[in-house]
């Protein structure tokens, strides 16, 4: 007899916790009678009877749809536009990131080959020397 009702208590849990999912997951139209919070307050402190009552009379049906949830007279509902790609599946968004990841790269490096030059000078103003000219690009000056 004891296994009978530990059986029958582990049913009721897992009635209750699908029960909790189902009304968690409703979206608000599909909730009747109650609020969505009153729903969770009656699973929560009546588990057999308040899953019960939610199945039974706290989610609306959708129309064109059985019990069970799929549409009559097919497993998936018909795709009438193009299933979104993936950003990781997508060619267009992978060639950006990389032309992007480029730019980056390429605005870094120079940043750092000016950081260096203006190091260089200011070395070389302290022991005495002058900037090196030849090696600076074109339109920049000492200083700068």
């Amino acid at each position: 007899m004891a296994r009978l009702y530990v059986l029958l208590f582990v049913v009721q849990i897992a009635l209750a916790v699908c029960a909790l999912i189902s009304c968690l997951s409703a979206e608000e139209g599909e909730i009747k009678a109650l609020p969505r919070i009153a729903w969770v307050l009656i699973i929560l402190f009546f588990p057999l009877l308040g899953s019960l009552a939610w199945f039974a009379a706290g989610r609306e049906r959708v129309a064109g749809r059985p019990a069970g949830g799929a549409p009559k007279g097919r497993l998936l509902p018909p795709r009438e536009r193009p299933r979104p790609v993936a950003p990781d599946d997508d060619p267009e968004f992978l060639r950006s990131l990389g032309e992007r990841s480029r730019q980056e790269d390429g605005e870094l490096f120079r940043r750092w080959e000016e950081d260096l030059r203006r190091r260089e000078d200011e070395m070389r103003r302290r022991d005495g020397e002058p900037p090196r000219e030849e090696d600076r690009p074109e339109g920049s000056t000492p200083g700068a």
